[in-house]
């Protein structure tokens, strides 16, 4: 089992030291800070303390969707919320029709499927919604690049206000409001909002400006963790107060389709970031990636506990479906990448796969190649539609933009994309799609690394250390868990527990024993060391509740052969 490079982030030992000192931490935690891009007292003390939102008027266009919502409401008209089919864009249409349901408003939800209709508006939904008497159209998660749908819409009388945080090289569409943080001239100091972020802001606006009815803001905080989480943006500014103040409430299971979610999931405990992006969200996902996304909605907005439990099983079997969907698509996927030698990204493609699974089969491509990947199912009409994943530092959105040429679209982030593409166009998009990744790996060398925040001595792991990290949760994208490295211990035993799961008590000098946990990691001869050879490691702090005690437990992120310093 190969380790990995190992990258310890150095810091200014100077603005370390004077964060120790002002605000009573420890080094390590100090570090932790800076490595944030945490500079000064007053940063440190919003990360270690409750944050507070941003104003809702300075996003793009706030005042002018609010208005045109409030007078909706007025006239009674008929507004729809038009979601995405992931997590993002259920939880963000919930929101919405959470908060304006609460206002006495009827109001509506359209989210299209995956498979007839693909991502984004659409010209057939559009049309069948002015038929219905639609007179305003709100977007979550998509919108950004609708020109011709959105011109459509205001044809047939149907003012569109669009909430969306995908990038954009283009003009705006002419919606009557773009709320994107990625705008230009946008003044909102945050640009890591989800779409689920950006729908809060907007009912946060309107409940500033108009008023608020039966549904408490604070409410619908479980909802935006959802899609935070799910979405992957990152855990900084107020995206940390948004998950942490949602995560109690689904921990509490306040929303009784998050209660029946949970229940089916086997979930008793306390809910952490892990529980939604391993658990809750593919769940919900599976609803858009195999079904109809606006089942999600419903179990998200349900006041029915009958219901709630109905759908949230019904969502249960569909995530059965799609793992073993996933698992048989991925076997093919893997004969493909091993037939041929990849010197840059992978391009992978086939009539017949599922459209719903191949951005969890481009996912576990690149985890376990560490390469750039894109996954495309090809339909019977030869049309390509994929989703990519990426390494850290290769920047999808930009490489995708380099092969506009051979795409008929594609849209999404620096980190995750979709595109649609002829068939015969994938052999020459595969080319340069690789070949622009096989020049990036060169030039960085890139290779599996750990990021390390901090070297440490063992008797620095201390319950206060735990105590400090515990004030920068939550942890996720854009706050990774904290990872220290000890170098120098000597193995007191190690053995396996369960199948292969690496169980060690380590020492440092003359320092106490510490136990550790290595998940997944097997034996100390897997990685080619023994009892007798002295190792590092790279660890994450916790506490092991066990037996009625608190006890130190260091959860291992790597191990090797100690390394002589020269």
């Amino acid at each position: 089992m190969k380790s990995k490079l190992w990258v310890v982030r150095q810091v200014d030992p100077i603005q370390r030291g004077f964060l120790s000192q002002a605000l009573s931490i420890s080094s390590a935690t100090a570090s932790l800070l800076l490595n944030r891009g945490v500079t000064n007292v007053d940063q440190a003390t919003a990360w270690m303390s409750p944050l507070r939102t941003h104003d809702p008027f300075l996003i793009p266009d706030m005042e002018s969707a609010v208005d045109r919502l409030y007078q909706a409401m007025q006239r009674r008209e008929a507004v729809c919320f038009y979601g995405d089919y992931d997590v993002d864009g259920m939880s963000a249409t919930s929101i919405y029709l959470s908060f304006f349901r609460g206002l006495g408003a009827e109001v509506r939800a359209y989210v299209p499927h995956r498979l007839r209709e693909g991502y984004g508006l659409n010209e057939n939904a559009v049309r069948t919604l002015a038929k219905e008497g639609v007179s305003l159209l709100v977007t979550s998660d998509c919108g950004t690049t609708s020109h011709r749908e959105i011109d459509l819409a205001n044809q047939l009388g149907i003012d569109v206000v669009v909430t969306d945080h995908h990038q954009s090289d283009r003009e705006m569409p002419p919606a009557l409001a773009v709320m994107n943080p990625h705008r230009p001239e946008a003044r909102y100091p945050f640009q890591g909002l989800c779409s689920g972020g950006l729908a809060y802001k907007v009912v946060q606006a309107y409940a500033r400006k108009y008023g608020s009815g039966s549904v408490p803001l604070e409410s619908l905080l479980d909802l935006v963790a959802l899609a935070t989480i799910a979405d992957v943006v990152p855990l900084q500014d107020e995206n940390r107060l948004f998950v942490r103040e949602g995560l109690a409430q689904i921990s509490r299971g306040t929303r009784c389709g998050i209660r029946a979610l949970k229940h089916v999931a086997g979930i008793s405990r306390e809910c952490t970031t892990g529980t939604i992006a391993f658990k809750l969200g593919p769940r919900l996902n599976a609803a858009g990636r195999l079904d109809e996304a606006i089942k999600g909605v419903r179990l998200l907005t349900t006041e029915s506990e009958r219901e709630a439990e109905e759908l949230a099983e019904d969502l249960e079997q569909l995530n059965r479906a799609r793992r073993d969907l996933e698992a048989e698509i991925l076997q093919e996927a893997l004969a493909q990448v091993e037939a041929r030698e990849w010197l840059g990204g992978i391009v992978l493609y086939a009539r017949g796969w599922h459209l719903g699974v191949v951005g969890i089969v481009a996912a576990r491509i690149m985890e376990r190649f560490h390469r750039p990947t894109v996954v495309i199912a090809v339909n019977e009409q030869g049309i390509g539609k994929g989703s990519a994943r990426t390494v850290p530092g290769f920047d999808l959105y930009q490489t995708l933009t380099a092969c506009r040429d051979l795409l008929m679209a594609f849209g999404g982030h620096p980190s995750a994309a979709g595109i649609t593409i002829q068939e015969a166009r994938l052999p020459e998009f595969s080319e340069r799609f690789s070949a622009i990744a096989e020049t990036w790996i060169r030039e960085t060398q890139s290779v599996p690394m750990l990021h390390v925040d901090s070297e440490v001595r063992l008797n620095e792991v201390t319950l206060q250390l735990i105590r400090e990290i515990g004030t920068l949760h939550p942890f996720g994208a854009g706050n990774p868990e904290p990872t220290f490295a000890v170098k120098g211990l000597d193995v007191l035993n190690a053995r396996m527990v369960g199948e292969k799961h690496l169980k060690m008590t380590v020492r440092q000098g003359g320092s106490v024993p510490f136990d550790s946990i290595g998940f997944e990691m097997k034996s100390l001869e897997e990685h080619g060391l023994s009892l007798k050879t002295p190792i590092d490691i790279a660890f994450t702090p916790e506490l092991n509740h066990w037996n009625g005690y608190d006890r130190i437990q260091l959860r291992l992120r790597d191990i090797r052969a100690a390394v002589r310093e020269s």
